[in-house]
């Protein structure tokens, strides 16, 4: 008895040990996102709580994004995954060097952006833009958009007013003398809706299939992907883990993002999440893959319309394979 005993303790001895290796031995990575913790993130969230990360082998840091562009800092390797968005990329990738990162996955699958407005400026259609205040990022890629969807409908975009954009909150916003500001519906859409705005709502890609970009998307460092391919792989495993179980749980993942972002209206959350949950993998066969054609459809667009400077190659910075 005595034998047994002592190989007993020794057993649990050694598995403590291999436990405590492992969780001393996790691999570090840091994903940044593009901006304050919202719903499009939650899966991220999910993913850390529930421990799907660990799961993997992984110790994950989810970190807001310093001053300036998180795809540069995810290129110049100050981490190893971030949160970023196609038409954001094409200015990254347009250049003679471009910016070392690759998109590995949607995080919703098609553009729910759209230009909203008080229904009461009476923007039912882009040519109504015309003689009304536009907030404008100052942004070519923005401004190409723009100009196609007012054009296609007959109007005249030198006779849209634009004005800079200084809004932080598009419900105080648009009680102001701006007219029609671009928005993400999940959740500037959604917060119009909770305080009882009635709205227009121009969704982007209803003017044009190549205007049916992803945004956003999970971009990774080159040479990190280059190096831990199947690092990667495990990141990629739990993030859509995490964005699965918010797929069918909107409530109890609204609650986990606040969790983490308690300085987020619980009740806003909740509603953008039930809303952005039939967006993360909407029509597609599995969360996170990219089409290609439509990639490339809508690059081809940008340096048709010379919005930006160089043509960008055909199926260049995504990749579907750390999907696998």
């Amino acid at each position: 008895m005595k034998k047994v005993s002592k190989i007993l303790i020794l057993c649990l001895i050694l598995v403590l040990a291999v436990s405590c290796g492992k969780s001393k031995n996790n691999q570090k990575i840091k994903i940044v996102l593009d901006w304050v913790p919202n719903t499009n993130h939650t899966g991220l969230y999910v993913a850390k709580d529930l421990g799907y990360f660990k799961e993997e082998g992984l110790d994950v840091e989810i970190v807001q994004p310093p001053e300036g562009s998180t795809t540069a800092l995810i290129g110049a390797g100050g981490a190893e995954f971030g949160i970023s968005f196609q038409d954001t990329l094409a200015k990254s990738f347009a250049k003679e060097n471009p910016v070392p990162v690759t998109a590995v996955a949607a995080i919703l699958q098609h553009n729910t952006s759209g230009i909203i407005s008080l229904k009461e400026k009476g923007i039912d259609s882009p040519k109504k833009l015309e003689g009304k205040k536009y907030a404008t990022w100052e942004d070519n890629i923005e401004q190409a958009i723009l100009k196609k969807l007012v054009t296609d409908d007959k109007g005249d975009f030198s006779k849209v007013k634009l004005i800079p954009y200084t809004i932080t909150d598009v419900v105080t916003g648009l009680k102001t003398d701006v007219d029609a500001v671009w928005v993400y519906y999940a959740w500037d859409g959604i917060a119009t809706e909770r305080a009882g705005l009635q709205t227009n709502f121009l969704k982007i890609r209803d003017y044009g299939e190549e205007l049916d970009y992803y945004s956003p998307v999970i971009i990774a460092n080159n040479d990190f992907l280059k190096k831990n391919p199947e690092i990667a792989k495990k990141v990629l495993k739990a993030i859509k883990k995490g964005y699965e179980y918010a797929m069918k749980n909107p409530e109890e993942s609204a609650k986990i993002l606040v969790k983490n972002s308690p300085e987020l209206d619980i009740n806003l959350v909740t509603a953008s999440q039930k809303w952005i949950s039939k967006e993360y993998q909407s029509d597609a066969k599995e969360w996170g893959i990219i089409d290609g054609n439509r990639w490339n459809r809508f690059y081809e667009w940008l340096y048709k319309n010379k919005a930006v400077e160089r043509e960008i190659p055909k199926d260049f910075g995504y990749s579907n394979e750390y999907l696998k």
